[in-house]
């Protein structure tokens, strides 16, 4: 919202300056982004005097003007300009001013003559709209003079940010009540007098031209029409069109124009249609029904929804409410009269048609947010007497106000004790009772010592005593109350325990070189087609969004892996070639339209590149599956769940991995994830080149695993022994079947701690079928130091087992 400081003084008295004002409207909940003089763009615009005038050699309408601009010697400027004369005061462009129009003013030669700046007209500097000649400027001024004090040009503009509760706000009016408040005593704004001139009344009546029917009371609570004849469509005057301009409107014709000024004065949006077009003089306010198409002001064609509303003429639609109007009932040139709405719609029903229409106008942004009930008249009857001065139209007698569903006043009990309890504060009955008075807000005092309070119609946000007690703060000014403690010191809580899980998983991983990766919730609809899931696939069961910001933001993700692979995508752009990445976060499982979807919490990781940098000292090597495996297994093990199988992963559970492989990650028949490397269809879905590893694990089943405590065991006090088996089997037997078993035989021999793999051979001289894995199992007495006398039958025994077991058979 955009607002003049002159403007705001035609309302309320204000002698603050324009950094005071922005301060205080800022704690006052009106945060002002930005404070700009209106008149910047005179920077290097001076007064200067011609003091002689002489016709260009090569051009007829030029002349050679020598003119003192206060800077030493006076200069030459080559003029076309009609009116200019010896010993006249002008405006004058130095060189290295910009004009509006981003026009640079600069040293040149105009037909073979030197012109040193520019004289310039009044329209040239905004400053009227007289393009006829240069500025004359009357009176006595040194040349060199800046303009903008000579002429006393001094307005400032705001830029205010306004948080959606406060459309009230969006207006200058609002604005300037504000302000009242800031005095000392408070100033009441003075809205402009809307009593339609004696002379400017017809003696045909409204009611027999034009009728207003509201189908939808629900919709359109209140519609105000008012009616003007012998219109004139022109230029608006220079002060409208500087009004506009200065809140970053673009003039268009007299009366729309004062149709947006009076839209931005009182923040009651207005639309103005041509009598003429409007079939039978009708205006029925209902919804679009069967209407399919619609072609709006902007000669765009929209599709309409059965529940969109719309106004209509006896005949057809002709605006979208509270959107935009329609381009068959528009302001021509050729209009005569004038129908001007002034009405109150229901704001969700607005806001659905702007989002669905894809149209924003200033109209709906205030329409969406709420606006004053009891403005619709007001606002008509301003805009009618500016139109009828304007366009020395005649107002047709009566007004039509159509109102089927008033709006009730809100009236809240304010206990003052309660206020004080709440801010912290010992304010009076009577000082709170000011401070509410100030913003028009009806205050008497009730019976029981509370207030009773009149909330004003234009305070659509505030609806219980909560409201009045912000009322109350923010106006007395946040910074001005005393900050306090609780008396008793607050009692902390553990925290959850997914909380801490999160934390441990993040420190973990991050310990092991991975970066923590945070995308959205939401991803492009066809990721599914993109990780080659199949169609029974329960991750296809996705949430559609029903307004999504983007085509790539359509969807409730169901998998932590395509966010990842963009994420590499992106990096990789950036030739970064080597990268470890994680995330934590949810995915969201559709259960029906209209219930909420089931959330599952997930990490997720890649690792892809060479495992070193590339250095004098070392060698490329790239990193493969079992880095990631053995990331996943640290992860695992620092988390205190131990002994966690990888097994071989079906490919219809995570087709997106290559065959051969992907691992399964389980511990106690509890599914805890998969990882795998990702296979080349997937990565060319992703645009990617270079081969990447990925694991998915689920938090609740790896909650499930993590420990409640840790269990911490003395230091040895005896050395250790180790004895190592080699087993020949067949290529299909898992490693982690042969540790499984070896470990289950540990817990039941109180001398063995630990077993572990520690090479892998195929190849010759092994037959094709079979492979060789060595063991290391490590031997440990609590009593005393065991030699190989002491293990060596319990370690026959174990390699017997296992060469029964698994049909193995021992080196030779």
């Amino acid at each position: 919202m955009k607002v003049s400081l002159s403007w705001i003084k035609e309302y309320v008295p204000v002698d603050l300056a324009p950094d005071e004002i922005a301060a205080k409207l800022t704690m006052a909940g009106l945060e002002v982004d930005a404070v700009e003089n209106l008149y910047d763009y005179l920077n290097g615009v001076v007064v200067a005097q011609v003091l002689d005038v002489k016709k260009h050699p090569k051009a007829d309408k030029l002349t050679c003007c020598t003119v003192d601009t206060g800077a030493g010697e006076p200069v030459q400027i080559v003029c076309g300009a009609p009116n200019v004369r010896q010993g006249m005061l002008s405006a004058c462009a130095l060189p290295g001013a910009v004009l509006p129009g981003e026009l640079k003013i600069k040293k040149s030669k105009l037909r073979g003559e030197v012109s040193e700046g520019m004289l310039c007209s009044a329209a040239e500097l905004l400053l009227d709209t007289d393009a006829s000649g240069i500025l004359d400027i009357a009176g006595e001024h040194v040349p060199g003079t800046p303009l903008e004090k000579a002429l006393g040009l001094a307005d400032t503009v705001f830029e205010i940010d306004l948080t959606p509760n406060r459309p009230d706000c969006l207006s200058a009016l609002g604005v300037a009540r504000e302000m009242g408040a800031f005095t000392r005593p408070a100033e009441k704004v003075a809205k402009p007098d809307v009593s339609f001139p004696d002379q400017r009344i017809s003696a045909e009546s409204i009611h027999a031209h034009a009728r207003v029917e509201i189908k939808d009371p629900d919709l359109c609570p209140r519609y105000s029409a008012g009616l003007l004849f012998d219109v004139t469509i022109g230029p608006s005057p220079f002060w409208l069109r500087q009004r506009l301009e200065s809140v970053g409107l673009t003039p268009i014709n007299n009366v729309v124009d004062v149709t947006n000024f009076v839209m931005m004065e009182t923040g009651q949006p207005l639309h103005a249609f041509d009598y003429d077009n409007l079939a039978q003089g009708r205006i029925v306010v209902q919804k679009a029904g069967n209407t399919q198409a619609f072609t709006t002001l902007d000669s765009k064609v929209h599709t309409l929804e059965p529940e969109m509303l719309m106004i209509c003429d006896g005949n057809r639609p002709v605006a979208l409410a509270g959107v935009m109007g329609g381009e068959n009932s528009e302001i021509s040139q050729t209009t005569t009269r004038v129908l001007i709405e002034s009405a109150c719609f229901n704001p969700v029903s607005i806001r659905r048609t702007a989002k669905r229409t894809g149209i924003a106008t200033d109209a709906s942004h205030r329409f969406e947010r709420g606006v004053d009930p009891e403005g619709t008249v007001y606002a008509m009857k301003r805009a009618m007497t500016l139109i009828a001065d304007i366009c020395d139209a005649a107002i047709a007698g009566d007004i039509i106000d159509a109102h089927p569903l008033p709006a009730a006043p809100v009236r809240i009990d304010l206990d003052p004790a309660a206020l004080n309890v709440r801010l912290g504060t010992d304010f009076s009955k009577e000082e709170i009772a000011r401070i509410l008075a100030s913003v028009e807000f009806d205050v008497h005092p009730a019976g029981d010592g509370s207030l009773a309070v009149t909330v004003p119609s234009f305070r659509v946000d505030v609806t219980r005593p909560e409201d009045l007690s912000e009322e109350v703060a923010r106006l007395w000014g946040y910074n001005r109350i005393k900050t306090t403690y609780p008396a008793v010191p607050a009692k902390g809580r553990p925290l959850d325990q997914v909380v801490l899980a999160r934390s441990a998983i993040r420190s973990i991983l991050t310990g092991l070189s991975f970066y923590e990766a945070v995308n959205y919730n939401f991803i492009f609809k066809d990721f599914c087609d993109h990780l080659l899931l199949t169609e029974s696939d329960p991750r296809r069961d996705v949430v559609k969004i029903l307004n999504p910001l983007s085509d790539q933001m359509s969807v409730l993700r169901t998998s932590l892996l395509p966010g990842l692979l963009e994420n590499m995508r992106k990096n990789t752009a950036q030739q970064t070639d080597t990268m470890h990445l994680f995330e934590i976060g949810k995915i969201f499982f559709s259960t029906g339209k209209d219930t909420l979807p089931v959330e599952k919490e997930r990490v997720a990781g890649f690792v892809t590149g060479n495992r070193t940098h590339k250095t004098w000292y070392s060698k490329k090597q790239s990193l493969d599956f079992f880095d990631l495996k053995g990331a996943v297994e640290d992860l695992l093990d620092t988390l205190g769940i131990a002994d966690a199988r990888f097994t071989p992963a079906a490919s219809h559970i995570c087709p997106y991995f290559v065959p051969g492989h992907a691992a399964h990650v389980s511990k106690d028949k509890t599914s805890l994830g998969v990882l795998g490397k990702i296979a080349d269809p997937v990565l060319k879905h992703f645009g990617l080149k270079q081969a990447v590893y990925m694991f998915e694990l689920d938090m609740e089943a790896l909650m499930g695993q993590m420990p409640e405590k840790i269990n911490a065991l003395p230091l040895p006090r005896f050395p250790s022994i180790s004895q190592d088996i080699t087993l020949i089997v067949d290529r299909q037997v898992l490693v982690g079947d042969v540790l499984g078993q070896m470990k289950a035989i540990a817990e039941k021999q109180a001398l063995v701690e630990d077993v572990f793999l520690f090479d892998l051979f195929e190849g010759s001289p092994l037959a094709e079928e079979k492979k060789s894995l060595s063991f290391r199992i490590v031997y440990r007495s609590d009593a005393k130091t065991l030699t190989e006398k002491n293990i060596r039958k319990l370690h026959a025994g174990i390699s017997s087992r296992l060469v029964e077991s698994f049909d193995a058979d021992l080196p030779e």
